[in-house]
């Protein structure tokens, strides 16, 4: 359930609202309310984060490879003063020694064709009257420009029709080599320094990058300075004037935050013993920035970590679906990872991880992976899937163990030979004779389409007997009502289309009647606010969205196949595994390759069915569940101002 807030405002000395703030974060209840702030402090700790920052992915990059079996784990070296700057600091000095490297590349190749001379013998000679030119000019060019000017032929390239030469005068039409101002060598033995220095300090940052841990605990330090000094430079004076001056001393501060209702009575005692004044109210209905505070049982709260992993919180107004949403999101784990193999190997690592941690507090995720391992083996089991084999390849006794009407078993119990789907669907009238072909041809489909087309109806019905509790004392409860009798009616003209092939045939005029009615009772009373009249208005000027609800309840129980092909999807990948490395098994020569195969590929396929349970596992509650709730999941999460 959702958890009553307090909006409070403290009112402190501003001389003292240092202090206040080290109480306040001692005493952990309290939500600060967001506010734009600066000061130096605060700038000095953000920079000192950004640096922080940089410095840790300077470092990573240079964290060598794991070491080698057998050999000893040297310790981190130890640094004193300042890690971060110095990390930053030879970071910066490598970027300088490779843009200087670049250049003097370039300026090698330009100078290396020319070999070893000194660039100052040019000017000299130019002091006493002799101008001498370097030329890198076609053969061509020489022969028709170069007739009547004195040089020194170099080399001549016949491959590329070139000249190199020292004219001692200026060549027409072509321009001269640009003097570069080191001779070869220098350049060279300069490069080579700088080589040195840059090999220096990249042996430097691999030596530093086993103090990561310790640039990640100084970040951690600083996420609550950050907090502690937004929140300070937050705090506004009631009297701007009394800033300064002689009456600074008397000058008042506040913060405002939000506290959980059964916490009041701690920061009661605690303004009482420091000399705050608070004033405590409900939040008003317009504001939304009340976090939300969710407590449940035991087991309810298993689903924290899937919640908080994806950064999921209800509205400060909202329903809290927590125990609906683990309960339903159990059963789409199960159907969707589907293998009773794989539930057993979640189950066992569970089980160590529960073990190991066992007398510190078991964390919830292991006892949600738990649960989810139970729900994954029991699906497994019932469909008889174990790493994707065959059925009839099975041992009997999980044959025997498994549930008939969902699973192709070569020799099924006797009671399902006499099974006959005649019975609760003719009889009941929901379905013509028709239906029974269908049913007989494609029981297994069938059933399991059937299955998940009647989850959808039991959780999407959930939801609107929910709404019918919360708007039970008004008119608006027949919106809700006619919600449900539009899901019972489309449920059935699903069925009729999709899982019995029956077309609008197989539709029961009560059927008809339940969703036609249904559609009505939301169209008179989906838009009440105190007058009928105005709800009729309201939803005829919104026909069009109206008409658009019928078919989004049709698409919202026709995403539920998705539990269906999903799951099917995934032991397919894991049949063709097993296909592929169980020839290979049976060879003594190629099973290194068949087990290496097998490994990875249901390895692989665990982790794409750990994917599909997060977007469809997620989507089917988050969407079309929380859609007919009514729940948006605007809001975050209470995080109180506190020492982590």
């Amino acid at each position: 359930m959702v958890v009553p807030m307090k909006k409070v405002s403290l009112l402190v000395m501003d001389k003292n609202k240092k202090a206040s703030l080290e109480k306040l974060r001692e005493l952990g209840v309290v939500h600060l309310e967001k506010k734009t702030g600066s000061s130096k402090a605060l700038t000095k700790v953000l920079d000192r984060y950004t640096q922080i920052e940089i410095a840790s992915g300077i470092l990573t990059a240079y964290i060598p490879k794991k070491p080698k079996k057998g050999s000893k784990k040297e310790e981190a070296p130890k640094f004193e003063g300042d890690l971060a700057g110095r990390v930053v600091a030879l970071s910066e000095r490598r970027k300088k020694l490779l843009d200087y490297m670049f250049n003097h590349q370039r300026e090698m190749k330009h100078v290396e064709k020319w070999g070893e001379f000194e660039p100052a013998n040019f000017a000299y000679l130019a002091e006493y009257g002799v101008n001498a030119y370097l030329y890198d000019i076609p053969l061509s060019s020489y022969e028709t420009n170069a007739k009547d000017v004195p040089v020194i032929v170099l080399a001549k390239n016949e491959k590329n029709k070139s000249i190199r030469l020292i004219a001692f005068d200026a060549i027409p039409n072509e321009t001269p080599y640009r003097l570069t101002e080191r001779p070869l060598s220098v350049v060279k033995e300069r490069n080579l320094y700088r080589r040195t220095e840059m090999n220096k300090i990249e042996a430097e940052l691999t030596s530093l990058s086993p103090l990561i841990s310790q640039l990640e605990a100084e970040r951690k330090s600083l996420l609550a300075d950050i907090e502690f000094e937004t929140a300070r430079a937050g705090m506004e004076l009631i009297d701007k004037d009394m800033k300064d001056g002689d009456a600074a001393d008397l000058a008042v501060s506040w913060i405002s935050g939000y506290i959980p209702a059964p916490d009041m009575g701690t920061l009661k005692r605690a303004a009482s013993e420091n000399g705050w004044a608070f004033c405590a109210d409900d939040p008003a209905e317009d504001d939304l920035e009340v976090p939300t505070k969710l407590k449940n049982n035991k087991l309810t709260e298993m689903i924290y970590p899937l919640t908080g992993f994806l950064e999921m919180s209800p509205g400060y107004r909202e329903t809290d679906i927590s125990g609906w949403f683990l309960l339903f999101f159990t059963l789409f784990f199960g159907m969707i990872f589907g293998d009773a193999a794989y539930g057993t190997i979640l189950f066992l690592v569970s089980l160590i991880c529960i073990a190991k941690t066992a007398k510190k507090g078991v964390p919830l995720i292991f006892r949600f992976l738990f649960l989810m391992s139970i729900s994954n083996l029991a699906w497994g089991v019932l469909t008889c899937s174990w790493f994707g084999f065959d059925v009839a390849h099975l041992p009997q006794i999980l044959q025997n163990i498994s549930l008939p009407l969902i699973v192709n078993v070569s020799d099924a119990p006797g009671w399902l030979a006499s099974y006959n789907a005649n019975n609760f669907w003719i009889q009941s009238g929901l379905v013509g004779a028709q239906a029974t072909v269908e049913v007989m041809t494609h029981s297994i489909t069938t059933n399991l389409m059937l299955f998940c087309f009647s989850v959808a109806l039991v959780q999407l019905g959930i939801a609107h007997l929910k709404g019918i509790i919360s708007n039970i004392k008004s008119p608006k409860v027949l919106a809700e009502i006619g919600q449900l009798g539009m899901l019972l009616g489309m449920y059935f003209v699903v069925i009729s289309l999709v899982v019995f092939n029956t077309g609008f045939g197989g539709v029961k005029p009560w059927q008809l009647y339940s969703l036609i009615g249904g559609f009505a009772l939301v169209f008179i009373f989906g838009n009440y606010e105190g007058s009928i009249l105005k709800s009729i208005i309201t939803s005829c000027a919104n026909i069009i969205t109206n008409v658009l609800g019928v078919t989004n309840v049709f698409s919202d129980i026709m995403s539920y196949i998705r539990l269906w092909a999903v799951g099917l999807a995934g032991a397919s990948i894991a049949n063709t595994v097993g296909n592929f490395a169980s020839p290979l098994l049976s060879h003594f020569i190629f099973f290194v390759f068949g087990a290496a195969l097998f490994v990875f590929g249901h390895g692989f396929n665990m982790v794409l069915n750990v994917l599909s349970v997060l977007v469809h596992g997620v989507r089917l509650n988050t969407l079309e569940f929380s859609s007919h709730i009514g729940l948006t999941w605007s809001g975050f999460a209470y995080k109180p101002f506190a020492k982590r």
